[in-house]
């Protein structure tokens, strides 16, 4: 089994129909195993959060997806012993912490972070993380 890191970006996907949303959920079809930091809570949270206020999505429906992605199968990794990583990261790669938070989860654990964030993937695609990110529409390796 194939273990990859997974963000906001990506899994905001398996609940909301969206531009590569077809591509996010086959990364569940394919039974990988899937990592990411605790961040990714309050991050997938703020996501509904926006798409209420836009008119996207109503509260009631909001409410039921935060309940089943309480039981989405992502191992969820504290971000205290990533946070010196990801700063570092941070500071390499001129993005956020936040960011780095989920590429210093896949450098750890030796594997690829997906990521359906383009203007984070075209700031890292080229540079020294590279081998740690991979764009959702390019099919996971099982």
């Amino acid at each position: 089994m194939t273990r990859y890191v997974v963000d906001a970006s990506v899994v905001a996907k398996w609940f909301v129909p969206e531009v590569h949303s077809d591509a996010a959920l086959r990364i569940l079809d394919d039974a990988h195993e899937l990592l990411a930091p605790d961040l990714l809570v309050p991050e997938v949270g703020n996501v509904l959060w926006k798409k209420v206020r836009l008119g996207e999505l109503r509260g009631t429906e909001s409410r039921e997806i935060l309940a089943v992605f309480s039981t989405a199968p992502v191992e969820i990794h504290r971000s205290t012993p990533l946070l010196e990583l990801a700063f570092e990261i941070a500071l390499l790669t001129a993005r956020t912490v936040y960011d780095s938070l989920y590429l210093a989860l896949a450098t750890v654990h030796e594997c690829r972070l997906i990521t359906a964030d383009r203007k984070l993937y075209r700031a890292l695609r080229a540079g020294g993380f590279a081998s740690h990110l991979q764009w959702v529409e390019d099919r996971p390796r099982s």
